[in-house]
């Protein structure tokens, strides 16, 4: 947790009386506390205290686009995830009313647990022999996901099946060229690869599309138990595998090129952790389903992830966010292009 960053101050009156309204306040007069996770590089997000009580708000950030920062449909996911689902956080109240804070927002439920990033495995020194439960209660969660019955949910038109892998190839590849900011040599080829080796045929499912350790709460350091999944911004009804490509391109392996490991160091480097192979051989046991087309699926997940960066520093160049964070974006997007290129030409994923 961090103070809020300059220029993504919430307007208290107005959130207040938001709140009151809403029910999940009495008194316009108590104190609020407003903290932002430092974590995330997409959606802001906050801590609000007040009351003796804690909540979550999730806005876009400034100069997003609707598209993947849509505060309605991230909420609409949560009440229907709700209705049977008790691993995602509750969905409390939501608002188009732009008046109030600047932008579309929903206040949520905060669940208490332990996401494990770099940082927190380094603090409690998670071992070895930790690892393997912790990758197996991940890969556990994201299979129940992908068995769930999205119409029973009421979710049943979250998104459009039929067609989802072509429809993602292309628009991401517009999406990339819409947000470019300087050549890199592998991105047309990456993309023109992805188009010509699509798969046609396929299963489909309530899927998440940024899964990974730090957007799951472990209810303690058992590691048995996950409490709820987060960062519910992309999911849609499409193919499992599109999942798992995006979770392990993810997976930062100890043996992979320094430059990614430092641009985004990972807990999955650390001892004890499967490897890339290892998580897809599980899931295909777990799931009982047989998986072709890795390569694509992981290489797909890599461009993804380059165009996501990609977008964040084209809105840092302009500057619609003042994060430093976000300064040198451009050479990660490079770096994800060039891995999913090398993948292709070794058609392999480690």
């Amino acid at each position: 947790m961090q103070n809020v960053r300059k220029g993504e101050e919430l307007d208290e009156k107005p959130l207040k009386e938001f709140l009151q309204q809403h029910e999940l306040i009495v008194d316009l007069n108590s104190p609020l506390e407003v903290t932002q996770f430092a974590g995330g590089a997409s959606n802001l997000t906050y801590l609000l205290g007040i009351e003796n009580k804690e909540m979550v708000l999730r806005r876009p950030p400034k100069g997003a686009i609707k598209r993947g920062h849509d505060m309605g449909r991230e909420y609409k996911v949560l009440t229907g995830l709700n209705n049977g689902f008790d691993k995602a956080p509750k969905a409390y109240a939501y608002t188009e009313d732009e008046s109030i804070i600047g932008s579309s927002f929903y206040v949520m439920e905060k669940i208490e647990g332990i996401i494990i990033d770099n940082k927190v495995a380094k603090e409690r020194n998670i071992s070895e022999t930790e690892f393997p439960i912790i990758a197996n209660s991940w890969l556990d969660t994201l299979v129940e996901l992908h068995g769930l019955d999205y119409d029973a949910l009421g979710l049943s038109d979250l998104g459009k099946p039929d067609g989802y892998v072509e429809r993602q190839v292309r628009n991401w590849s517009k999406q990339y060229l819409k947000a470019k900011t300087e050549e890199i040599p592998e991105a047309p080829k990456v993309m023109a690869w992805l188009d010509e080796h699509q798969p046609t045929e396929y299963d489909h499912c309530l899927i998440h599309n940024d899964y990974k350790y730090d957007n799951v709460v472990f209810e303690d350091d058992s590691w048995k138990s996950i409490n709820a999944i987060l960062d519910w911004e992309m999911c849609t009804l499409g193919d499992p595998f599109m999942d798992l490509g995006a979770a392990v391109a993810y997976w930062v392996t100890s043996s992979d090129n320094p430059m990614i490991q430092m641009a985004f160091p990972y807990p999955t480097m650390m001892p004890g952790n499967p490897s890339r192979s290892e998580v897809v051989e599980q899931y295909v046991q777990k799931s009982g389903r047989p998986i072709k087309h890795l390569v694509f699926y992981y290489a797909f997940g890599l461009f993804k992830n380059a165009v996501i960066v990609q977008q964040i520093y084209y809105r840092y160049s302009k500057g619609l966010t003042t994060n430093e964070r976000f300064a040198n974006l451009n050479m990660l997007t490079k770096v994800f292009c060039e891995l999913a290129w090398q993948a292709i030409q070794n058609q392999r994923i480690e």
